[in-house]
């Protein structure tokens, strides 16, 4: 070392510049390496360990939060790296935020779909595993991230919805109660006993066990159609047996019906056809 100092002035001038500059942020780079490689690991850590907890409480939370989180303490991780090694982090903030200033003018859309993500984890018109529809969409709710939520339709396919559209427009959530009820029409014929159909109607209704007694079941005539006697039938169920209510009761309807003599009208058009060769 001491020979290639006492060379050429101007190569022995750089040489000890370079062992200067060497001696001098060789240490800093180092322990910001160190930092940056511990730091993450702690970041990571940390994630994981809230992302358990959270998941066990909100799973509607837990992505959104941990997302956010750690995009946040990674960039206070690298600010804090840079001013390690002597870069001067007043004006890296600065030019952080004007670069982050032009990028959000960019991603308008983004921004409103970030916002909409948090109105919805306020607000909570629906969480993870609620059935909602939505922006043309029926299905189950199996994740909000920051930016969008994904719902997995009844039919196997995957839908992702911008949150910024889910937070500015209507949307139905099937599971928000516990109870709903179940809506039914089935039709008569006009020369049948309404009093005796209506009974069998309560009978089906009180032989099924998903059906609530409290509140009572509703059987009345709805309307008075071009071929039938339109009577409804209100059930109240738990939420999970709505559907599954309503399909059974076509087929065991259908069925007593049947058995009782009791006729359920279809569209008929009688044709006349008249012989005019004679005339």
């Amino acid at each position: 070392m001491e020979n290639l100092f006492s060379g050429d002035g101007q190569v022995a001038e750089l040489a000890k510049m370079a062992y200067g500059m060497v001696m001098a942020y060789a240490p800093k780079v180092i322990l910001a390496i160190v930092t940056l490689i511990i730091g993450l690991w702690l970041i990571n850590r940390f994630i994981s360990v809230l992302d358990k907890k959270l998941g066990a409480k909100d799973p509607t939370l837990n992505k959104f939060l941990c997302g956010l989180i750690g995009a946040v303490l990674k960039i206070l991780l690298f600010i804090s790296v840079a001013s390690m090694v002597g870069i001067a982090t007043t004006s890296f903030v600065a030019i952080m935020g004007a670069a982050g200033l032009a990028v959000g003018l960019a991603l308008q859309g983004s921004l409103a779909n970030f916002a909409g993500g948090v109105l919805i984890l306020i607000f909570k018109p629906f969480k993870v595993g609620d059935v909602i529809e939505a922006q043309g969409f029926f299905g189950s709710v199996v994740e909000i991230q920051i930016l969008y939520t994904i719902i997995n339709t009844f039919d196997n396919r995957r839908i992702v919805i911008p949150n910024g559209q889910l937070s500015n427009a209507s949307l139905t959530n099937v599971n928000a109660y516990e109870k709903r009820r179940a809506d039914m029409v089935f039709g008569i014929g006009y020369g049948d006993d309404i009093d005796k159909a209506k009974a069998i109607l309560k009978r089906l209704v009180e032989e099924d066990e998903r059906s609530h007694a409290d509140p009572a079941p509703n059987i009345f005539v709805g309307s008075l159609g071009e071929s039938s006697v339109d009577i409804n039938v209100r059930v109240w169920t738990d939420t999970p047996n709505v559907w599954p209510l309503i399909w059974d009761m076509q087929e065991k309807v259908k069925k007593a019906f049947d058995a009782e003599g009791v006729t359920i009208p279809f569209p008929q058009r009688d044709v006349h056809l008249y012989d005019t060769k004679g005339e």
